[in-house]
C-alpha cells in the first residue's frame, strides 16, 4: 500500500531524522536519488544539457547538489536561481566546483530552449498558490522547449496537501519525491502535473496512523476479496439486492446487475420495473415483483441507478438494517436525515456533479478540491463516500485517511459505467466487506476492468462488466 502524508507530518519526520544525522546528510540523500532518476531519464548523461530552475527553499538545494552530480558525469549543467541572493549557497558552490554554470533568469531562455532536461526546483512542498510571474514566464519557455521535466518532490505551483492548482504550475514528466508520497501527487488536478512519480527512500518514518491518503495495490485488494469456503452456499456468500432501473432506463438495472453478478456475492436479487430486461440478459437473477421491503433475504442493497423518481423504493431500502449503497437517482431522492439516522453502513457513490448538488456548491469547486469535498460529504451524511472521477476517492464516515484509487482510466467516462461499479461494490458489501473496503476494492477492480476492456480504444459499460473476472484474476494470481 502506498501512503501519503501531510506537509506538517513530513516536516516533523524530517526534523526527527535530521536530529540523528550529520548536517546536510538528508539533502545529500535526496540529491543522490534525484540525480539517479535524472540519469535514468536521460539515458546518456555525458554530453547532455541540463537546466536547473532553482528556488530559495531546500528543494532548490536538492536540485543544485543533484546538478553537481550530473556535471561530474559529463553533463553540461546550467542553474537559474530565481532569487540569486537566497539560493542555497552550498549547492551553488558544489555546482560551480563540478563545472556547472549559473545564469540570471533574464538570460535563461536560450539554455532552456537547448536543454535535454529541465529540473524544477522552484517551490517545495511548503508552497501555496500558483507560480509567481518570473517563474511562470520560465515555465512557458520550458513548455516551448520540449525538454523532459523532472520535478523535485512536487511540481511547482501545486498544493502538496490538497491537490489543488490555483494558478500557473509546471507540468512534469517525472516527479521525484522524497521519503513518502504527498497527497497532491495522488489526487487530481495536481496529479496530472506530476507525471510518473518515483519515490526515493531517505529514511523518513512518519507514523502510519497519521497518513492522509492510502492507495491500495494488487496485494492489498487480493487480501480483501472474498473467496468461498467448502461449506459456502449462496446465503453464506451473500445476497445483494438491486433496486434500480425504470421504464425509461431499464439498461441501468441490467448494468448494475451485471456488476453485482461478478462481485463475489452468492446471489443477486432484483426488484423494479426492469425485471424482464434483467432476466433476458441474466437468467440467474432472482427477480421479485414486490418492493424492497418484501423482496426476501438480502445482505446488502444497491439503490438508485436509473431509478427515476421512485422515492418510495429509496426510503424502503434506507429503512433496511443492512449495508446500503446509494447511487445516481438514489442520491437525489434520499433524505439526508434518513441517511444520517442509519446504523448499518451506508456507501454513497456520487460523481462530481452529484457531489456538488449534495453540498450545495458548483461542480468546479468539487473538482478543484476533491479531497476536501469527499471528506465533507462523509461528515455531513455520516456515511462512507466514494467520489467518482479522474481520481476516485473513498472517505469513511469516521474520518481518518482517505483511499485513492490508482487504476482508473479516462475510458471509464462512458454511460452506464457507474451502474456497473455500484453493482460490483454492492456485491462486495453483501459478501461481508466494510463500506470503505468494498468501495475501494470495487473501484480498483472496476478501473482494471476498464483498462482491459478499452485497451486503447473505446469500450462500453457492458464491456467493462465483462472484464471484471479478468481484473479479479489479475489481482489474485
Amino acid at each position: 500500500m502506498r501512503t501519503a502524508y501531510s506537509v506538517e507530518t513530513v516536516r516533523a519526520a524530517e526534523r526527527a531524522l535530521m536530529a540523528r544525522l550529520p548536517e546536510g546528510a538528508l539533502m545529500q540523500r535526496a540529491a543522490a536519488g534525484l540525480a539517479a532518476a535524472c540519469a535514468d531519464l536521460l539515458g546518456r548523461v555525458y554530453g547532455s544539457r541540463v537546466v536547473l530552475l532553482v528556488g530559495s527553499g531546500d528543494n532548490g538545494g536538492d536540485a543544485l547538489y543533484a546538478g553537481a552530480r550530473l556535471a561530474r558525469r559529463g553533463a553540461g549543467v546550467t542553474a537559474v536561481p530565481l532569487t540569486p541572493d537566497r539560493a542555497h549557497a552550498g549547492g551553488l558552490a558544489a555546482l560551480r566546483r563540478a563545472g556547472g554554470t549559473v545564469v540570471a533568469p533574464d538570460a535563461a531562455e536560450e539554455p532552456i530552449l537547448r536543454a535535454d532536461l529541465v529540473v524544477d526546483g522552484i517551490v517545495g512542498i511548503g508552497g501555496t498558490g500558483g507560480l509567481r510571474p518570473e517563474a511562470e514566464r520560465l515555465a512557458g519557455v520550458v513548455e516551448r522547449s520540449g525538454a523532459a521535466v523532472v520535478a523535485v518532490d512536487l511540481p511547482s505551483g501545486v498544493d502538496a496537501d490538497t491537490g489543488r492548482v490555483r494558478g500557473a504550475a509546471l507540468r512534469a514528466d517525472l516527479t521525484v519525491t522524497f521519503g513518502t508520497y504527498k497527497p497532491g501527487l495522488l489526487v487530481d488536478p495536481a496529479r496530472e502535473y506530476a507525471g510518473v512519480v518515483r519515490l526515493v527512500d531517505i529514511g523518513l518514518e512518519p507514523p502510519a496512523a497519521d497518513a492522509e491518503l492510502e492507495a491500495l495495490q494488487h496485494a492489498d485488494v487480493a487480501r480483501l476479496l472474498p473467496a468461498p469456503a467448502a461449506e459456502s452456499d449462496k446465503y453464506r456468500r451473500g445476497v445483494v439486492g438491486i433496486a434500480a432501473g425504470s421504464a425509461r432506463y431499464p439498461g441501468a438495472a441490467v448494468l448494475a446487475v451485471s456488476g453485482a453478478l461478478r462481485g463475489g456475492a452468492g446471489a443477486v436479487r432484483y426488484v423494479g420495473p426492469a425485471g424482464d430486461a434483467v432476466l433476458a440478459r441474466f437468467p440467474e437473477t432472482l427477480v421479485s415483483d414486490a418492493g424492497p421491503a418484501k423482496a426476501g433475504r438480502v445482505q446488502a442493497w444497491v439503490v438508485g441507478p436509473g431509478a427515476g423518481d421512485d422515492a418510495a423504493a429509496v426510503a424502503e431500502v434506507l429503512d433496511a438494517d443492512v449495508p446500503v449503497l446509494l447511487d445516481a437517482d438514489g442520491l437525489r431522492l434520499a433524505e439526508r436525515d434518513a441517511v444520517r439516522r442509519r446504523t448499518a453502513p451506508t456507501l454513497m457513490t456520487p460523481h462530481a456533479g452529484e457531489a456538488a448538488a449534495l453540498l450545495g456548491v458548483r461542480r468546479e469547486e468539487v473538482e478543484d478540491a476533491r479531497l476536501a469535498a469527499v471528506r465533507e460529504l462523509a461528515a455531513v451524511y455520516r456515511a462512507t463516500v466514494l467520489l467518482k472521477g479522474s481520481t476516485t476517492l473513498v472517505a469513511g464516515s469516521g474520518g481518518g485517511s482517505v483511499r485513492v484509487n490508482a487504476t482508473g482510466t479516462p475510458w471509464l467516462a462512458t454511460a452506464g459505467s457507474g451502474d456497473v461499479l455500484s453493482g460490483l461494490a454492492g456485491s462486495l458489501l453483501a459478501s461481508g466487506l466494510g463500506a470503505v473496503d468494498a468501495g475501494s476494492a470495487a473501484a480498483y477492480l472496476h478501473g482494471l476492468a476498464g483498462r482491459f476492456a478499452a485497451d486503447g480504444a473505446p469500450a462500453g459499460a457492458h464491456d467493462v462488466a465483462s472484464r471484471i473476472p479478468q481484473a479479479w484474476r489479475d489481482v489474485t494470481d
